[in-house]
């Protein structure tokens, strides 16, 4: 039997300034080669597992560790900080907070230069692992000059320089778009194919991450390994459900369509499934049942936008070209597009951030030019990704009364807005709770009351579920739908293609600084030439549906999308 790098038994973990333990009778090894994922719902203790095994427990964190913790067959306790790092390399989930040096190649020796490693020696050492992760012509530049995925890889090199048994990926897909977030996992697999280590990620993407193989999955619940097995075998039960960890799409759909998923099967990936004729007429049965599908009304244009330009230099006009787009009342639409694409500058400069090089924006047929931030506020409400970023308050009620009160709006009158603001958020009972009490979903919920309290007729949404696993995720959408539902037009940029396919009636895709398709989300996904051009990825139902021979492959997209709101979540306005 192999010799376990990473071992607990019967291990436990309690926070100093918790009542009771984080981490319950933890029981697994892992063997160096091996590619373990662990999964779960936020809160679960994967974080805190993490932290277990490259030493920021108990260094950075206190507590009382409980049972055994054996890392290249030395107990955890016995070892200090350098020595874990060592055998154990983190990739943390945001690069920038990662890197130390002024460069890229800097960055990447930098562990070479606290070992006194000599400098021709160190040089040639970088230039190794620049070329294995593939940044070798990026080693002069600043990490913060390089994309979101070359920022990654800057930090996978930083750690492969070390020649550590453990590569830890922590999220490694949060902020990356969909065809980077590919990227990454094959990356993450190359690498451990090319140095023979054991790879652990940590990621509540499940589906993503099998986008390559893995040899277990390792799903928490409440502190507590509830599977540790295969990833046919734990995508044939209901754990995954019980948890809130969300399934594969395409096995989502095999469900509902009575389809019995079994590991025989092989559903950890579309390509690998494995079904029977039969089956596939009953999934094609599922699919020739829908109903027909009336086309929404669409109403009038709130906003339109008309051959845009805008640079952040006055003679560069490359960030957006020759932008055109309209926005009706009533809408839930979404932006994608891969990383710099110009989706955030646009909405920038809709709310009069940023000044355009030419064009124009108008808004419910007014110039938008004459507005002033403060007037364009009152109808456009803009809500960064990180609630943290808008947050300026220490309690939840002045954060949202702090806009009324900027306008000197009478306090009579701010309380009312503010009480109708805090119950639509269903915040009302935390109203004279500190912020710092809330949790990330609870703080997205602030910032969000905090914008609607002044009225506006359209809330853009920068990555509304950024970093949330599948339960916040959908209370957060659900919520937007609430908002949408009471007359609020929704804008959400996102790189989440679930989110898209679930919630948004249009998608418009950016590419480059230019607009390349504006259309449903279902046409978006199952068009190979734009998923090519925007670095999108498509949905695996497309690829199910290729699989059992159905040729409109947008209508099933859309049938599963409809199925799964009126019938699994009871959505009787679809």
């Amino acid at each position: 039997m192999a010799e376990h790098i990473i071992e607990f038994r019967d291990f436990g973990f309690q926070y100093k300034a918790q009542q009771s333990p984080t981490l319950y009778d933890i029981n697994f090894g892992i063997e160096k080669g091996q590619k373990v994922l662990i999964a779960g719902p936020s809160g679960c203790g994967k974080s805190t597992l993490v932290h277990c095994m490259n030493g920021l427990i108990p260094f950075s964190y206190e507590g009382t560790m409980t049972g055994s913790l054996t890392i290249n067959g030395r107990e955890s306790r016995e070892l200090d900080l350098f020595e874990i790092s060592h055998v154990v390399g983190t990739v943390l989930q945001d690069s920038d907070a990662q890197f130390v040096g002024m460069t890229v190649a800097e960055d990447i020796a930098f562990a070479l230069e606290n070992a006194c490693v000599p400098q021709d020696e160190m040089k040639q050492e970088v230039h190794r692992v620049a070329q294995m992760v593939n940044v070798q012509d990026f080693l002069g530049h600043a990490p913060g000059e390089v994309s979101g995925g070359q920022k990654q890889r800057v930090s996978v090199a930083g750690v492969l320089v070390d020649d550590v048994d453990v590569l830890l990926f922590d999220e490694p897909l949060a902020n990356l778009d969909p065809a980077t977030g590919k990227q990454a996992i094959e990356l993450i697999d190359d690498m451990q194919k090319q140095t023979g280590a054991a790879v652990i990620i940590v990621e509540h993407r499940l589906e993503d991450v099998l986008h390559r193989w893995v040899d277990r999955v390792l799903l928490m619940n409440e502190g507590r390994i509830v599977a540790d097995q295969p990833a046919d075998e734990l995508l044939s039960t209901d754990l995954l459900d019980r948890c809130g960890v969300r399934k594969p799409l395409y096995v989502t759909a095999l469900e509902y369509a009575g389809v019995t998923v079994t590991p025989e099967k092989h559903p950890h990936h579309p390509d690998c499934l494995t079904l029977e004729a039969d089956e596939m007429e009953q999934l094609r049965r599922w699919f020739d049942k829908r109903p027909q599908r009336a086309p929404k009304e669409v109403g009038e244009v709130m906003l339109e936008i008309q051959h845009l330009n805008f640079g952040y230099e006055k003679k560069d006009i490359h960030v957006l070209h020759d932008i055109s787009m309209q926005i009706h009342r009533g809408e839930m639409m979404a932006i994608v597009g891969t990383n710099g694409a110009g989706k955030s500058t646009c909405s920038k400069v809709i709310c009069g951030f940023e000044t355009p090089n030419e064009g124009q924006i108008t808004f419910c047929g007014e110039d938008f030019a004459t507005y002033s931030i403060k007037e364009r506020a009152e109808r456009v409400g803009y809500v960064m990704q990180n609630p943290n970023a808008m947050i300026s308050q220490v309690m939840v009620y002045d954060e949202v009364a702090f806009g009324l009160r900027n306008r000197k709006v009478p306090e009579e009158e701010i309380a009312t807005r503010v009480e109708e603001a805090l119950t639509v958020c269903g915040l009302w009972r935390m109203r004279n709770w500190p912020i710092s009490a809330l949790s990330f979903g609870q703080k997205k919920r602030v910032t969000i009351a905090s914008i609607l309290v002044l009225g506006p007729d359209l809330i853009i949404l920068d990555e509304p579920t950024a970093g949330q696993d599948y339960k916040h995720y959908t209370d957060i959408m659900e919520f937007l739908l609430e908002l949408n539902a009471r007359g609020i037009t929704i804008v959400m940029i996102t790189h989440d293609m679930h989110l898209m396919l679930e919630y948004a009636n249009r998608a418009v895709v950016f590419s480059h600084g230019r607009i390349i398709a504006d259309d449903t989300p279902a046409h978006i996904l199952t068009n190979p030439k734009v998923i090519k051009e925007a670095s999108l990825k498509e949905t695996s139902l497309y690829h199910l549906a290729m699989k059992c021979g159905i040729s409109d492959t947008s209508a099933f997209v859309q049938w599963f999308i409809d199925y799964e709101r009126k019938t699994a979540r009871h959505d009787e306005s679809v």
